[in-house]
């Protein structure tokens, strides 16, 4: 996949068959319009093509939007390029790309500087500065600059429509088994390995503190979840028990990102991990005593070891 940053001085491409959207996580829904679009392209002997945008449209036009993302930049083009897509272009989405009307990006930006000839988007897709806007007048603009305008239509899991708010939902709720099917693979957080308060080394169980490399990431709901950590230099990922929360045992005040890795010694403090949330094993919750709490953890290791035990397979 050749990743262009669009600029005005972007040079003429082939002539293309492309979708436009932010596709945040590169979702299920996501694969199955682009595959239409390369499979269309391939067909008509053309180049395939995404637009994408370098961050997400709220955050310009409200600027108190807090996003809750699936996907950084680099995890989106890592996520498009295994899709067989040709061409992918980033536009930057500030003050001037929120004013353009559809039909004057469709002209000026797909048309003139992208060679696109056919556009194939989203069942519910809409861009440009009018919201009242659609599929017909896509169609309409199309025709005057010799683009057909085609809609793709709805990817349906579990008989619902998959979106990217949707996945954030389950994620939300801490369903981690879920969005991963929505996704196609599980959702992961990287971050580097921090000191923390050292209460996980003295009852026993060891975590490593992570701060996320990319605070704009959605962070699962509080609770206990199996997870696969990987790390460069290590051959394979390793399975992990994670907790998200505030330690309330600890009367703890602010959310920690923590991950006990099962049977490892090894120092992590400045490392980077990925960790890759594959079940929820429980809520977080507040335990009477120490005692208590390390009683738990020893069930939820078991949990965890059962789980990993019960899906040797799964997302290998």
């Amino acid at each position: 996949m050749q990743t262009i940053y669009l600029d005005p001085f972007t040079l003429l491409l082939p002539e293309a068959v492309a979708t436009i959207g932010f596709f945040d996580g590169v979702h299920t829904g996501h694969q199955y319009l682009i595959r239409k679009v390369v499979e269309t392209a391939r067909n008509e002997g053309r180049a395939s093509m995404v637009v994408t945008f370098d961050r997400h449209p709220r955050e310009v036009l409200h600027t108190d939007y807090l996003p809750e993302m699936l996907s950084s930049l680099p995890e989106k083009l890592i996520r498009l390029s295994e899709t067989g897509i040709d061409h992918c272009i980033i536009v930057p989405f500030n003050e001037q790309t929120a004013a353009r009307t559809a039909e004057a990006f469709m002209l000026d930006v797909l048309h003139r500087q992208l060679n696109i000839r056919k556009l194939i988007i989203g069942y519910d897709n809409r861009f440009g500065r009018r919201r009242d806007e659609g599929f017909e007048d896509y169609v309409r603009y199309g025709s005057r600059c010799g683009m057909v305008v085609e809609r793709c239509d709805a990817f349906v899991s579990g008989g619902k429509g998959m979106s990217s708010s949707r996945i954030r939902t389950m994620l939300n709720r801490g369903e981690v088994a879920e969005a991963r099917e929505g996704l196609g693979r599980p959702y992961s957080l990287t971050g580097v390995v921090e000191a923390g308060h050292r209460i996980g080394r003295e009852i026993g169980f060891p975590t490593a503190n992570l701060r996320p490399v990319e605070p704009r990431k959605l962070i699962p709901h509080a609770g206990v979840y199996a997870v696969k950590v990987t790390k460069e230099g290590w051959k394979a990922p390793r399975q992990g028990m994670m907790n998200i929360g505030r330690r309330p045992t600890f009367d703890g005040n602010e959310t920690t990102i923590e991950v006990h890795i099962l049977d490892l010694t090894e120092d992590l403090y400045g490392s980077s991990l990925s960790v890759a949330f594959m079940d929820r094993i429980r809520d977080e919750r507040r335990f009477k005593s120490r005692e208590e709490l390390i009683l738990r953890l020893h069930e939820d290791e078991i949990a965890v070891r059962t789980y990993f035990q019960n899906h040797q397979d799964i997302d290998k």
